[in-house]
């Protein structure tokens, strides 16, 4: 039952974007729903980096008051390294979709 509800919130947060891009498709005008995808990808990646140095700052702060503790050690290590491998994961693929972007754009005209 929790997976059809999150099934269901995610449709539904994703459906306008859907619709809106597929409206822009139909109108012949390509360039709107290449900048409607731009923004998209910049605001989640902007959004990502927040997210990532906030639990940086969490980590670092359960880092520094653990007092010697090891499993609270290696919980510290472990969210730092994880949201370094989150914020390389979001930095590649914005990095990866201006490549594909700028490619697109090179091949098929803008």
């Amino acid at each position: 039952m929790k997976k059809i509800k999150k099934i269901i919130i995610i449709a539904t947060c994703a459906s306008p974007m859907y619709f809106y891009a597929s409206s822009l498709a139909d109108s012949g005008n390509i360039s709107q729903v290449e900048s409607f995808i731009q923004s998209v990808i910049t605001t989640i990646t902007g959004l990502s980096g927040l997210i990532a140095t906030a639990f940086f700052i969490v980590g670092g702060f359960h880092y520094i008051t653990s007092s010697g503790n090891p499993q609270h050690l290696d919980r510290a290590k472990r969210t730092i390294l994880y949201s370094a491998l989150g914020l390389a994961i979001t930095i590649g693929a914005f990095v990866l979709s201006n490549i594909v972007t700028s490619l697109a754009n090179n091949a098929f005209g803008s």
